[in-house]
C-alpha cells in the first residue's frame, strides 16, 4: 500500500498533467465577440434596421485534452481530498471541452447550465432564487435612483488616465513589471484581468467607483489569486480558472467590493440585470429584445450593448439560449458572504485567508484545510489589504452576524427615534 508521501507524489504529478492538458483552453476568449461587430450593430440600430449579430466562432477540437482530462481522472484517488479536488477539476474542464466544441449552437447552452446554474438556481441556505436576489436590488436601486444618483457629481477617468494609475498602485503591491495594465481598443467589456495583465477598453470613461472596482475585484483578487496559485510548488492548477471556481471567485471579488467600500447601488443593479436578461434569453428573448431591455434599464447603447453581449457569447443570438456565467455573481457574493460569516462562527477565520491561495471554490478551501496545515499548499503570498486586517474583518462579520437576526419587517420608524 502506497504512503501518504507517495500518495501526495502521485497527486500532485496527475495535477501537473492536468494543467498541461488544458492549456490551450481559453474559455471567454474562444466565445469573445469583436469590438467590430458593435459598431455594425450600432450603426444599424441608429438607422432604424437592427439586425442580430452573427458571430463566426471558431470551431476548436478538443478531443486529445478531453482524452487527457479523462486519463487524469481515472487515476485520481476520490477518498483522498487532493484526488477529489482534481477529480471535480477535470470534470468541470471535461464539460468545458464539449461546451467550446458546441460554441455557437444550442447545446452550448445546455453545457452551460451545468457548468454555472441558471437564474432559477436557488440561493444556498434559502428558499429564495438569484431572480429572487437580483429582483430585488433592482428595486431598491431604483428606488434609490432620484436620492443618491442626483446628490453625485458626474466624474470621468479616461483609460489611459486610469491605465497609469493602476499601474502605480500594482506596482508598489504586487512588486514592478509583476502587472501590466494596458488600454484595448478591442476590448467589449469595460475591463478585463488575467495573471500578469489588466485590460481597458479604450475610448471609455471610468468613474471613481469603477477605478475602485477595478482595483480590489480584478487586481485583488482575480489577478492576485492567479499570481498566487501559480506559485504552488505541488497544484499548479490553484493558478488556473477552472469553470466550476467562477462562483466562488466572482462572489470573493463582489464581497472585495462590498468590504472596502467600492460595491455601489448601481454596480448591483447591473449584476442584477443580467441574471434577469439571461433568464429572457433562455425564456426566448432575442439579442434584439435583451439589448433593449438594457436600455430600457437606462444603460447608454454601448454599455447596452456590452451587456446583451455577455448573455449570448457562445449562443445562438435568436432567443432561447444564453451564455449563464453572469449567473454567479449573486450567488457567489451570498455564499461567500455566508461563508466569512460561518468561518467567524467557528472560529476559522485562517480558512478565509487561504481562499486566496490560489482559485479555488468554498468546498476546495474547507476539504483541503489539512493540505493547507501540512505545508503541501502554501499560504497566499500576497493577500488584499482589508483581510491582512482581522480585527476589522471580525468587527464587520460579528455584527452582521448579530444584524441579521434584526427582522426590518418589523421595525417601524417611530421605534427607532424613541430608542434613541
Amino acid at each position: 500500500m502506497p504512503t501518504m508521501t507517495h500518495s501526495l507524489e502521485h497527486l500532485a504529478e496527475l495535477d501537473r498533467r492536468l494543467v498541461a492538458a488544458v492549456k490551450g483552453i481559453r474559455l471567454l476568449a474562444s466565445v469573445s465577440w469583436p469590438a467590430s461587430v458593435q459598431e455594425r450593430f450600432l450603426s444599424q440600430w441608429r438607422r432604424g434596421a437592427p439586425s442580430l449579430p452573427q458571430i463566426d466562432y471558431v470551431q476548436p477540437d478538443y478531443a486529445a485534452a478531453r482524452a487527457e482530462i479523462l486519463a487524469v481522472q481515472a487515476k485520481a484517488d476520490p477518498q483522498h481530498p487532493v484526488g477529489d479536488y482534481i477529480r471535480r477539476s477535470t470534470e468541470s474542464w471535461r464539460v468545458a471541452t464539449e461546451m467550446l466544441d458546441a460554441v455557437g449552437s444550442a447545446e452550448f447552452c445546455a453545457h452551460s447550465i451545468q457548468l454555472y446554474g441558471r437564474p432559477g438556481s436557488r440561493v444556498p441556505g434559502s428558499q429564495l432564487s438569484n431572480l429572487d436576489a437580483a429582483r430585488h436590488f433592482i428595486s431598491l436601486a431604483d428606488e434609490l435612483d432620484n436620492e443618491v444618483l442626483t446628490s453625485e457629481a458626474d466624474y470621468c477617468i479616461p483609460a489611459s488616465v486610469l491605465r497609469d494609475e493602476l499601474q502605480a498602485q500594482l506596482d508598489a503591491f504586487f512588486g514592478k513589471a509583476t502587472v501590466r495594465v494596458e488600454v484595448d481598443d478591442q476590448l467589449i467589456s469595460k475591463a478585463a484581468a488575467g495573471a500578469t495583465r489588466i485590460r481597458l477598453r479604450s475610448a471609455t470613461c471610468f468613474s471613481e467607483y469603477d477605478r475602485n472596482q477595478l482595483l480590489e475585484h480584478e487586481a485583488f483578487v482575480h489577478t492576485l489569486t492567479a499570481l498566487n496559485g501559480r506559485r504552488q510548488p505541488s497544484l499548479p492548477s490553484l493558478g488556473l480558472s477552472s469553470p466550476r471556481i467562477t462562483a466562488t471567485q466572482e462572489g470573493l471579488a463582489v464581497f472585495a467590493e462590498l468590504m472596502t467600500g467600492s460595491l455601489d447601488i448601481e454596480r448591483f443593479k447591473r449584476i442584477s440585470l443580467r441574471i434577469l436578461a439571461i433568464d429572457k434569453a433562455l425564456h426566448g428573448a432575442d439579442f434584439i429584445e435583451v439589448f433593449r431591455f438594457f436600455l430600457d434599464a437606462g444603460q447608454t447603447e454601448s454599455d447596452s450593448f456590452s451587456s446583451a453581449q455577455r448573455v449570448f457569447r457562445g449562443s445562438p443570438t435568436t432567443g432561447g439560449y444564453a451564455f449563464t456565467k453572469d449567473t454567479v455573481y449573486l450567488h457567489g457574493l451570498l455564499s461567500v458572504h455566508t461563508f466569512f460569516r460561518w468561518a467567524l462562527k467557528n472560529r476559522k477565520l485562517n480558512l478565509c485567508r487561504n481562499l486566496f491561495a490560489g482559485k479555488m471554490s468554498l468546498h476546495d478551501v474547507v476539504s483541503l484545510e489539512g493540505e493547507f496545515d501540512s505545508g503541501f499548499i502554501v499560504a497566499a503570498n500576497w493577500l488584499p489589504r482589508w483581510i491582512q486586517h482581522a480585527n476589522g474583518l471580525a468587527a464587520m462579520l460579528a455584527f452582521s452576524l448579530f444584524a441579521n437576526q434584526i427582522r426590518l419587517d418589523r421595525v417601524e420608524a417611530e421605534d427607532l427615534v424613541l430608542a434613541l
